[in-house]
């Protein structure tokens, strides 16, 4: 259910650009040659190309939103961070899904907004949800393999544009400097920068190949020569390492259970929608041309 809210999310973003810009119809977006392309035709397109989705979803919104007030269904603050947290540990950490969010051209209020709506759903439809011993096992054998913890590094680092800074810092450590003060000092990552080039903990295939590599390589407390990326020099330093386990079925229990959870929450979402708008006096006026 969450991974189909950020596709609901995206729709919404098409949403609010069009209904922003769509109001003033004398105001000039840009020329060609001179020759002017008002507001108005910008929005004409852009209802054209995004406008029923975007609409569809601002109608779903409304359905969820007077059947929670008619069932007295609220979601409080605390469920909203405690869902947020959930968000942020599928990002890799609070910046990156700020960073995603900010790409999709959203806020974080946004997000707030469909995680309220999500919650929602999840107290009218989920306690009719049941997730049998047998489903949990099926589950399990079907998916034994990827269900297993990869390795993992646990990481900082200090990036420079070239290869000459990498050398400065690199002897600085070597005469004793903190890491985490020369990652403040010096990186360009400002994102990590601000907690002493921390990375957090990463399994293979999230970072650039040859940063993965030697981070990889190493073991904690080591700290790696200047490793070239697309992104300019990485010195790394590795603070821990988990080593690959297999699962077993009792530790993947409720990951197994909230898996097949979601995507009960899903299915059955769609019918109870479909079902809603189908009893609802819905009537739409968008002009698409």
């Amino acid at each position: 259910m969450k991974q189909a809210m950020y596709i609901a999310i995206g729709i919404i973003a098409a949403s609010v650009v069009f209904l922003i810009v769509g109001f003033n119809k004398e105001e000039v977006v840009a020329t060609v040659n001179g020759e002017e392309i008002e507001q108005d035709a910008l929005y004409e397109k852009m209802v054209q190309t995004n406008g029923a989705e975007a609409l569809d979803v601002l109608i779903s919104n409304e359905i969820i939103r007077q059947e929670a007030e008619e069932a007295d269904i609220t979601v409080t603050e605390e469920e909203l961070e405690a869902e947020l947290v959930e968000y942020e540990e599928m990002y890799g950490g609070a910046q990156g899904l700020e960073a995603a969010i900010a790409e999709s051209g959203l806020t974080m209020e946004d997000l707030k907004t469909e995680m309220e709506h999500f919650l929602k759903i999840e107290k009218m439809i989920g306690p009719d949800i049941e997730i049998t011993d047998e489903a949990i096992e099926t589950y399990f054998k079907e998916n034994q393999e990827s269900l297993g913890q990869g390795v993992k590094v646990e990481a900082s680092h200090i990036l420079t544009e070239t290869k000459e800074q990498a050398g400065e810092v690199a002897k600085k450590l070597a005469d004793g400097g903190d890491f985490a003060e020369l990652a403040t000092e010096y990186s360009l990552d400002a994102a990590s920068a601000e907690n002493g080039g921390e990375l957090g903990s990463f399994g293979k295939g999230a970072m650039a190949p040859a940063f993965e590599e030697a981070a990889f390589a190493m073991e904690p407390g080591e700290i790696s020569e200047p490793v070239e990326t697309e992104f300019g020099y990485h010195i790394i330093k590795v603070t821990d390492k988990t080593e690959a386990s297999e699962a077993t079925l009792e530790d993947s229990r409720e990951q197994i259970k909230e898996i097949l959870f979601d995507e009960a929450l899903n299915a059955q979402y769609a019918a109870w929608l479909a079902e809603k708008q189908a009893a609802y006096d819905i009537e739409t006026k968008l002009n698409q041309g």
